[in-house]
């Protein structure tokens, strides 16, 4: 383990994401919100720290391996989670303690939407903007950004990216060089995010939601400047803006390029992955359509519940966690499709969370392949994914990642119930948190300020193991991963 050459990575990334504070000071300077402290004393901290961990070793050189990226990036986001907390602590109101804090922060960076505030319209406006901007920030990964603006970080900065890229084949690249492919996803994601921002500024969003909603669409955050998130705007525009942006932003990333590229759609329509990603999203829709139409909720009103089915079944499925209408309430069976739809979530190289669809679809496959072998005992039976073979490595990967998706799932599940946690709010508060999502069910269904400290550190533990798809910090726990 070469520990000069992670805590010079270190330094340099936290010193990256001090920079990253200065436009909600800004903000909070030009509004007079009086809050400008909070983010200075953020500032001075975080900035602090990444020079005291940079300067020892600056002239350190070594080479970074796969095991040490790992590290850097556990302790990255452990480090960024307690740094982006402290404009919560400091600033005197909304007053939050720490657990509460850092639960926010880690909630922000994770993209997982879950919140412990309300009276949202009521704080300043900087703090509105700082939370959204943590979501922008963690939704193509802070690591990535540092990878592609950091030459410097060339060294090694392959396993960086191992690290932090969601998916089971993370040796993919869209360009021969790390620091190309680096560039080019954040060059998608800058995209998508602008042409967002302008179709919720045309359909008659303020410039200032308009810029805050976009950041949370594009990173399938979920956090919003309103208590009644999208509902709040009551504007089928704003709706279907959301809609296209939640649903391209739970795209693999990998397709947009070569769409671009090429400047052509077959693409996305010769990606299995894609196929059962939409196809999962239109079957959910449709199921909560006929719900809610047989059992005459929403009045019964057609339109109404196309409306409220499309958005929910998207938004759940990405998830983002936005919502327009209470769906908590709605029949007793929708709610909790529309939380199970959450497990698949996005597309592998998405901002989505959740199991990711292409593991789905393989395990689907491995099923069928299981099947047909008991029929056809001595037959060589191959699993294909657009006309290729897909190695037995592969899949022996995404039955380990879904074993342990299972067990720490259960593990969560059963320790916040010892907190006092009924089963209800236990489940989907894991759910929401793992898959990171945000909305759950139960006493966590508006927000998570009334649950206890300790449910709150778990539910932390849930967002990052969720963000860093379980292996990346399992990895580091096993005494094989020290030793020389």
């Amino acid at each position: 383990m070469r520990f000069k050459v992670i805590q010079k990575i270190l330094g340099l990334l936290l010193a990256l994401f001090s920079l990253t504070l200065i436009p909600p000071l800004v903000m909070s300077i030009t509004m007079a919100d009086g809050i400008e402290y909070a983010f200075v004393s953020a500032i001075f901290v975080t900035l602090f720290l990444g020079l005291f961990l940079w300067l020892p070793v600056r002239k350190f050189k070594g080479e970074l391996k796969l095991r040490d990226g790992f590290l850097v990036v556990v302790l990255f986001w452990l480090v960024l989670s307690f740094s982006g907390a402290i404009p919560f602590i400091v600033v005197d109101d909304p007053k939050m303690t720490v657990i509460d804090a850092i639960f926010e922060s880690m909630s922000g960076l994770t993209t997982t939407g879950a919140t412990v505030l309300t009276g949202l319209e009521d704080l300043p406006v900087s703090l509105l903007f700082y939370r959204q901007l943590l979501q922008w920030l963690g939704g193509m990964g802070i690591i990535v950004l540092a990878v592609a603006v950091l030459p410097m970080l060339g060294i090694g900065g392959m396993q960086l990216y191992r690290a932090e890229t969601p998916g089971p084949m993370k040796d993919a690249k869209l360009t021969p060089r790390i620091t190309e492919t680096a560039k080019m996803l954040w060059y998608i994601y800058l995209a998508l995010t602008i042409f967002c921002t302008i179709g919720f500024y045309i359909s008659g969003m303020s410039f200032f939601d308009a810029v805050c909603h976009s950041f949370s669409t594009v990173a399938i955050g979920g956090f919003s400047t309103h208590d009644q998130s999208i509902g709040y705007f009551n504007s089928w525009q704003i709706e279907a803006v959301t809609i296209v942006f939640m649903f391209l932003a739970g795209v693999n990333f990998s397709l947009h390029f070569l769409a671009w590229r090429s400047k052509s759609l077959k693409h996305y329509f010769e990606d299995s992955e894609f196929l059962m990603y939409l196809a999962l999203l239109l079957s959910v829709f449709l199921i909560c359509f006929l719900g809610l139409m047989l059992n005459n909720v929403l009045s019964g009103e057609i339109v109404t519940s196309l409306r409220a089915s499309l958005f929910q079944a998207i938004s759940m499925g990405t998830t983002a966690g936005f919502s327009t209408e209470d769906f908590q309430a709605w029949p007793a069976f929708l709610p909790v499709i529309l939380i199970l739809l959450s497990f698949a979530g996005g597309c592998a190289g998405s901002t989505g969370g959740g199991i990711k669809v292409v593991r789905c679809l393989l395990l689907y496959k491995q099923g069928v392949r299981e099947i047909r072998r008991l029929i056809h005992p001595n037959a060589i039976l191959n699993i294909t994914m657009g006309n290729k073979a897909v190695s037995n490595r592969v899949i022996e990967a995404v039955w380990g990642f879904f074993a342990a998706y299972v067990a720490v799932f259960l593990l969560l599940m059963l320790a916040l119930m010892v907190t006092g946690l009924d089963q209800i709010t236990a489940f989907s508060a894991v759910a929401a948190c793992l898959n990171n999502l945000g909305p759950g069910l139960g006493t966590v269904s508006e927000h998570y300020g009334n649950i206890s400290a300790a449910a709150k550190s778990l539910l932390c533990l849930a967002m990052l193991l969720g963000r860093l798809e379980i292996f990346t910090l399992l990895v580091i726990l096993t005494p094989s991963f020290w030793k020389t």
